[in-house]
């Protein structure tokens, strides 16, 4: 089926660090004006983040046996949705993990992470949890991108973790010009338009 909103895409390709936004039809749960941090993305195919999912649960009501800490737990795709994942901004105080934009870390030691947690350390402005994350076989990203399901955008640490959940789609459109206003000017639900 032939998407309704055609806009050049971007010639920007899609690399660790960058962002995929959804196109405005795509009403899937997990991808409905999703925007995606990329964590990983070569010949063996696509692994990232939804940013904009907030799941409405906090980390102790999943994780149960860490220490008390009142941050929510965002989805993160539709991939093992039983598996905990986490982005920081900590760097080597959390070993193991590795960058993905500067000032923006994947994974790491999650005893470390327990142990911020007992000391009182960590902040929940320094890190974000997930559950599941969302993927790609390999080729399928660039299937999807060729018809226009998404648009690539830079991204940073600050925008993808102080730009608040329910505006962040339409921030990061607004970011990339005037072309993309139809996208954000497109009604969540077009029947009630």
């Amino acid at each position: 089926m032939e998407k309704l909103i055609q806009i050049k895409s971007n010639d920007l390709q899609p690399i660790k660090g960058r962002a995929l936004i959804a196109e405005p039809l795509m009403d899937e749960f997990y991808f409905g004006r999703a925007v995606i941090l990329l964590i990983e993305h070569n010949d063996d195919g696509t692994f990232g983040m939804v940013m904009n999912k907030p799941s409405g649960a906090l980390f102790n009501a999943i994780v149960t046996d860490f220490p008390e800490f009142d941050a929510m737990v965002y989805i993160g795709g539709p991939v093992e949705t039983d598996k905990l994942f986490f982005i920081h901004t900590l760097g080597n105080e959390i070993p193991e993990s590795s960058e993905i934009v500067p000032g923006l870390y994947w994974g790491g030691d999650i005893e470390s992470v327990r142990e911020m947690m007992t000391l009182g350390i960590l902040k929940k402005d320094q890190i974000r949890f997930f559950l599941g994350y969302s993927g790609w076989s390999p080729k399928q990203l660039e299937s999807e991108l060729k018809r226009n399901a998404w648009v690539i955008s830079e991204t940073s640490s600050k925008l993808l973790l102080h730009t608040k959940p329910e505006k962040m789609w339409n921030s990061f459109l607004q970011r990339m010009g005037p072309s993309y206003d139809l996208w954000r000017g497109f009604p969540v639900n077009p029947e009630m338009n």
